[in-house]
């Protein structure tokens, strides 16, 4: 399916500047296209990968993608989708956030070798570039990007964008730093185009009055024909769109989001969501996703959709190991599947652990090791839970007098009630 199309059939065209346009300069051959990212957190998120995703698919259809990391505009912020100013990050901050993301991306696109290839996928795959606009910027002069950009652009046109115009009505108002962030923005497809053959722009909806203005930009100041789409922004079950702003933001970094908890968010989507969240955010083909679906509206009990929905997510930004640990994390948990030694290691860093030494057992080694890990309030309350037969270790019930034998360097899993879950590392 040409990729257009396939955009379309996963929901993830809304806002072109002229599709039929589009498609005639794609059939004559593979295009430059880049997309955006503002480093204004040491992570992507869920809002984020979307886009990286689309620039994937271009990819994967043979065109060259451009990962663009905003160096520069990451220090205004851009005005859309906020109440207030944005707090303006320092240099030493914006290096370590570019850092980061730049990290993930590399998990997520295959980017240029030295002879241009791509450093995943097929060797048919054209190799991506990573930019930061910090590099064209930070040399231009006021007078030059005003003669040169800013006389391209009118106010009447810049403040009927939807960005700049909810903020010019709310009680804050706007800058003039934040309103000249579409012109940034512009100036970097101009460069772009000028430079690199980028004749393509792909975005977020909120994001449409700037892509325009760039595309506008290279008309009036290049006199060449550029492109621009966007896709609707991802919204949750609830109607919020996924973002760093957003509470319980969904990060793609583990030490922010652990891919055990990133793998547990997409299992627990909403049926509702399910077939939505396959198309846009897998590269699984439509006629895959059409056969899970189908197969889960037969036993949605069994929630087949969302455990291929969580382990194709996971897989693509924490890999497959990850992905596989966690899985085999929730059957432990969740399933009462008894653990092996495998599933004991994949269950660090998601429920707490004690380090305990066997020379310190004593003559009830269970009722120590409850009160030890805080899963009983006493050693009363660690007897009552063995007599309820609320007790297992490793998903076998215990009671007082059927304790297994704890040796050094043993690991293993200790539970009170349904819940509460404790690992035991024995020294």
């Amino acid at each position: 399916m040409a990729i257009l199309d396939d955009l379309a059939a996963r929901g993830l065209l809304q806002d072109s500047t002229d599709l039929d346009a589009l498609r005639a300069r794609m059939a004559e051959g593979p295009i430059v296209l880049y997309h955006g990212i503002d480093p204004s957190a040491p992570s992507l998120h869920i809002g984020n990968f979307v886009g990286v995703l689309v620039l994937r698919r271009f990819q994967d259809a043979g065109h060259k993608p451009i990962v663009l990391i905003g160096g520069s505009t990451g220090m205004i912020g851009d005005p859309g989708g906020r109440s207030e100013e944005r707090n303006l990050l320092d240099e030493e901050t914006l290096q370590r956030n570019m850092a980061g993301i730049r990290a993930q991306l590399e998990q997520l696109v295959g980017f240029a070798d030295a002879d241009g290839a791509s450093t995943a996928g097929s060797a048919d795959v054209v190799g991506a570039e990573l930019v930061s606009n910090y590099d064209w910027t930070r040399d231009v002069r006021v007078l030059d990007f005003l003669r040169d950009v800013g006389k391209h652009a009118t106010v009447n046109q810049m403040v009927a964008r939807d960005s700049v115009k909810s903020r010019m009505d709310g009680e804050h108002g706007i800058s003039y730093t934040e309103f000249s962030y579409m012109l940034l923005q512009a100036f970097d497809f101009w460069w772009l185009n000028t430079n690199m053959d980028c004749e393509l722009q792909i975005g977020g909806s909120d994001q449409w009055g700037n892509l325009a203005q760039g595309v506008d930009l290279i008309r009036r100041r290049s006199a060449k024909t550029a492109h621009a789409l966007t896709w609707p922004l991802i919204t949750r079950a609830d109607g919020q769109k996924f973002g760093k702003s957003v509470s319980g933001a969904v990060w793609l970094d583990p030490d922010m989001t652990s891919s055990y908890e990133f793998h547990q968010y997409w299992l627990n989507v909403d049926d509702n969501d399910v077939e939505r969240f396959l198309k846009q955010l897998t590269l699984l083909s439509l006629d895959e996703i059409a056969e899970i679906v189908a197969e889960h509206e037969l036993e949605p009990h069994l929630r087949s959709a969302q455990q291929r929905l969580a382990d194709e997510v996971t897989a693509l930004v924490h890999g497959a190991e990850a992905t596989e640990a966690a899985a085999r994390a929730a059957k432990v948990l969740f399933a009462g599947e008894v653990p092996g030694p495998e599933d004991l290691l994949a269950l660090r860093g998601i429920v707490p652990e004690t380090e305990h030494a066997v020379a310190e057992l004593g003559d009830e080694p269970v009722v120590d090791l409850l009160v030890a890990s805080g899963l009983a309030s006493s050693r009363r309350d660690a007897r009552q839970g063995l007599s309820d037969g609320a007790v297992r270790w490793n998903g076998e019930r215990l009671a007082a007098e059927n304790a297994p034998e704890f040796a050094a360097g043993t690991i293993g899993l200790l539970q009170k009630g349904k819940r509460n879950r404790h690992l035991i590392s024995l020294r």
